[in-house]
């Protein structure tokens, strides 16, 4: 696709998953250049440049270039505008941590190997109205219910909106429905290869919270906002792609279906499963939705369709056979939580591993390992995984850690009770803004 409309939105995602970008016009539109300061990446949320080597101001804060994807250009949700993902290049080599070059990193080991990933991200989120103390509350819907569709569960017709947008939009949207909780909402994306479905993903939030806007709401992605209510979550569905266009995960010989390759992805997922929390939940608030009992993957276990599970084997088989991972948190960078759960599958498949057996449903944990219990401990629970460190990369754990250190000590200063597990209001102040 060529750029028709006036202006081009050139967008990249950040460490954090926040987008960055610059509107283009004319010839500029036209050849999807730009140049970004490398200084994006060590930048919090609240415009602190972090002192990491490399990225701020020991290099001189220089350029690095934003070169449009042209397979990512669709049509935007702005007037006259297109949309594109840039990828991020300094002196023509990519930025090691640009986090959809670290996820491109993590597919080409599984494209040698002659499978290419599946990924569908399913997003949750709640939708937010203005409260009178001038803060936000969950939107007031008395005839909310789980599974509902029309004007019981979207009166404001914002969520009908948001998916009517996205179809436009190009977005492979095969469903939408409310929640459990009140005002929480579920839309599912058609599976894509990896990269592309977490360029969606990417760009489906940012249009969400853009869409919500001109109705006057606020829709998060955050873990656990309200601390009456559970959370949103990021469920990442993969399967593989043999040459012959095949399922890889699927064998109609087996008693249950699934492939030898399929459970050593389980058996390589769980191996990590404390290593993956900090990428997969990478917000203090999101350890208020990882708790025990809440559908939410904090144990590291597995089952056949059992929703209590980390990692959910749904009954479909066939063209549809696919794992479940179930602790992403709704607000984390897709691309790094799809390139770390690419890395950890792909070790046990590398080292042959075998997964503890299916937890039978209904039955308690049938592990006491489980995911840390704040992001401080899932953070060092991440440096202490030396594999999954060495297949991220150096440069981009050393950068996702220092931001997110930043963000404890910010929570620390600001709270009575850093353990505590009620959600507090420096969270909501902090996160809802971007998240």
């Amino acid at each position: 696709m060529e750029t028709t409309a006036r202006r081009l939105r050139l967008l990249c995602a950040d460490i954090l998953g926040v987008e960055r970008g610059k509107y283009l016009f004319g010839e500029f539109a036209a050849a999807g250049h730009a140049a970004f300061c490398i200084g994006l990446y060590p930048l919090t949320t609240d415009k602190e440049i972090l002192p990491i080597e490399g990225l701020q101001f020991d290099v001189g804060l220089p350029d690095v270039e934003a070169e449009l994807d042209r397979e990512t250009l669709r049509p935007g949700w702005e007037d006259d505008t297109d949309v594109g993902i840039a990828d991020i290049r300094r002196h023509g080599s990519p930025v090691e941590v640009d986090p959809r070059q670290v996820l491109r990193a993590a597919v080409e080991p599984w494209l040698a190997l002659g499978l290419a990933p599946q990924i569908a991200f399913e997003l949750e989120f709640f939708l937010l109205e203005p409260s009178p103390d001038g803060g936000w509350r969950p939107a007031t819907l008395p005839s909310h219910r789980v599974y509902g569709t029309g004007a019981a569960v979207d009166p404001s017709g914002t969520v009908d909106d948001v998916v009517r947008t996205a179809l436009a939009a190009g977005f492979p949207v095969e469903s939408w429905c409310s929640e459990f909780d009140t005002a929480a909402f579920e839309v599912n994306v058609h599976y894509r290869d990896a990269i592309p479905a977490a360029d969606e993903a990417f760009l489906f939030r940012l249009l969400v919270r853009e869409v919500a806007q001109r109705h006057g709401r606020l829709a998060t992605f955050l873990g656990r906002p309200f601390g009456d209510r559970g959370g949103s979550g990021l469920h990442l569905n993969l399967s593989f792609r043999r040459e012959d266009g095949s399922n890889a995960f699927h064998d109609p010989a087996a008693g249950d279906g699934l492939s030898d390759l399929a459970r050593r992805c389980v058996g390589g997922i769980l191996a990590h499963h404390r290593g993956l929390t900090a990428i997969c939940a990478p917000h203090v608030n999101a350890y208020k939705r990882l708790r025990p009992d809440m559908l939410n993957g904090y144990w590291a276990n597995w089952g056949f369709d059992d929703r209590t599970v980390c990692v959910r084997v749904p009954p479909a088989r066939g063209e549809r056979s696919r794992l479940e991972h179930r602790m992403a948190d709704a607000a984390a960078n897709p691309y790094l939580a799809a390139a770390a759960f690419l890395h950890a599958a792909r070790f046990g498949v590398e080292q042959e591993l075998v997964p503890p057996p299916a937890q039978a449903a209904g039955q308690p944990p049938a592990t006491d390992i489980h995911v840390p219990e704040t992001l401080a401990e899932a953070l060092a629970a991440l440096e202490a995984d030396k594999e999954l460190c060495g297949a991220l990369g150096e440069a981009l754990v050393r950068s996702f850690v220092a931001l997110k250190r930043a963000e404890w000590e910010r929570y620390t200063a600001a709270v009575d009770d850093a353990a505590t597990t009620d959600v507090t209001p420096w969270e909501v102040d902090y996160y809802l803004p971007f998240f």
